[in-house]
């Protein structure tokens, strides 16, 4: 994670910046009478909650659609959970009480996943109940969703035809590209097969179910939506998703995707959730690419139930071999437990080098156990770590170099393949790699 030091606008101390509400963006005016835009920082929740006292506009973000409001009813201000939240309307109101009575932080039980429901609503205001004495302070930083402040709609460009659209009955629509083991290649692979689906006329949205928010540094993206306010804040996904390329949509991630991750663990059938949220890109795009993350988590279970079909890119190494097992078990465990049928369409061998023994013995035993369901290699190349540097795929900054043709044949098998080249006998074979 990258820490960057700040000044405090309040008490002037250097601290380090490591969460949304530290920094915040404000508009004001020149002498001039132009417009500018200024970021203000933070140290700790306190010197954020002077600054608002001492603010002329006196306005607050609504925690539900971001917008700015002035606080003058007591229907503003709901409490729930021992949070105060901000609300600038009644369907604010109710998407908020909504989401905080699904998950309680710090009081989530382990033996079910109904939590109990909080205190009464508070009563509708009166010409009584107004608060124009003063601007309660903001949220903590643990439930603080990320602020959407004075964000435009969508553009044209962003908004997604209505035109339905579905591959054949087989194909693999919905490709989760999994592997708990960090370094293999995930976010890479994920990049270039949604931008080759996409250069070869596909409609593809490109999901990234990882909190760090590489896909969105891959391609030179920025947002303020993202995968949260999906999950969270009930957005639409036409409203979420980024345009990248031609074809390509992005419904991008950052670091607040740990707080979906509460939020998910308070729901039933929480390991639907993603696939409710997005099972309306299944008739909007031909191919929905689903980055995740390296790991054992709760929001990997959603996109397993969410996905046809499993590519597992996995680095030539020992270490990378081994962890293949643990992907097996976990496709199982979704088939059996969740009972929702994902397969494995295939295994990527990538950072091949021809030159080391390692590499080559690891290909080996790749195809030994996994047979056709074992790509072709992708090959070590120094391009693959210096295009997200420019925020290019590998088509747009090498396209001759080894490693754009060898995920040219990816894109290829997966146009051309259906379900039964996702061989079971495939995953049960592999149950003994060494």
């Amino acid at each position: 994670m990258v820490v960057i030091p700040r000044n405090c606008d309040v008490c002037k101390t250097e601290f380090e910046l490591h969460f949304r509400y530290q920094m915040e963006e404000r508009s004001e005016l020149t002498e001039g009478g132009a417009s500018v835009t200024r970021y203000a920082f933070y140290c700790s929740q306190r010197c954020l909650e002077a600054s608002h006292k001492e603010r002329s506009d006196g306005q607050v973000p609504c925690d539900a659609c971001a917008t700015r409001f002035t606080v003058e009813l007591a229907a503003h201000v709901l409490f729930t959970g021992g949070q105060r939240h901000y609300a600038c309307g009644p369907d604010c109101r109710a998407r908020i009480l909504e989401g905080v009575r699904s998950v309680r932080l710090g009081e989530l039980r382990q033996s079910e996943f109904d939590l109990p429901g909080d205190a009464e609503p508070l009563p509708e205001p009166s010409d009584s109940m107004r608060l124009t004495d003063r601007v309660p302070p903001a949220l903590p930083p643990s439930v603080q969703p990320p602020r959407l402040e004075s964000l435009p709609p969508p553009a044209e460009s962003q908004r997604r035809s209505t035109n339905l659209r579905r591959l054949r009955p087989g194909k693999p629509q919905v490709l989760a590209v999994f592997n708990h083991k960090g370094g293999t290649g995930k976010t890479t692979t994920s990049v270039q097969v949604a931008a080759g689906l996409a250069e070869k006329g596909a409609k593809v949205l490109l999901v990234d179910t990882d909190g760090q928010g590489n896909v969105a540094t891959s391609l030179a993206l920025t947002s303020e939506r993202s995968l949260y306010h999906v999950i969270v804040m009930g957005l639409s996904l036409e409203q979420a998703v980024i345009e990248a390329r031609p074809n390509l949509d992005v419904l991008p991630s950052n670091e607040t995707l740990a707080a979906a991750e509460l939020y998910l663990a308070g729901q039933k059938r929480r390991d639907r959730i993603l696939a409710q949220r997005l099972e309306r890109a299944r008739d909007l795009y031909d191919y929905v690419i689903v980055d995740c993350s390296p790991s054992l988590s709760l929001m990997n279970q959603n996109a397993l139930a969410f996905a046809d079909a499993v590519l597992c890119p996995v680095a030539c190494d020992y270490l990378s071999l081994v962890g293949v097992r643990q992907v097996l078990r976990t496709i199982k465990q979704v088939n059996r437990i969740l009972g929702h049928a994902v397969q494995l369409w295939g295994v990527l061998p990538t950072q091949f080098d021809t030159r080391a023994r390692i590499c080559r013995e690891a290909l080996e035993t790749l195809r030994q156990n996994f047979g056709e369901v074992c790509l072709s290699p992708v090959h070590y190349v120094s391009r693959v770590k210096e295009a997200p540097s420019v925020g290019k795929t590998l088509f747009e900054y090498a396209p001759t170099s080894t490693a754009t043709e060898d995920y040219w044949r990816v894109v290829e098998k997966l146009l051309s393949s259906t379900a039964a080249a996702s061989s079971p006998q495939a995953a049960e074979q592999a149950g003994g790699v060494k």
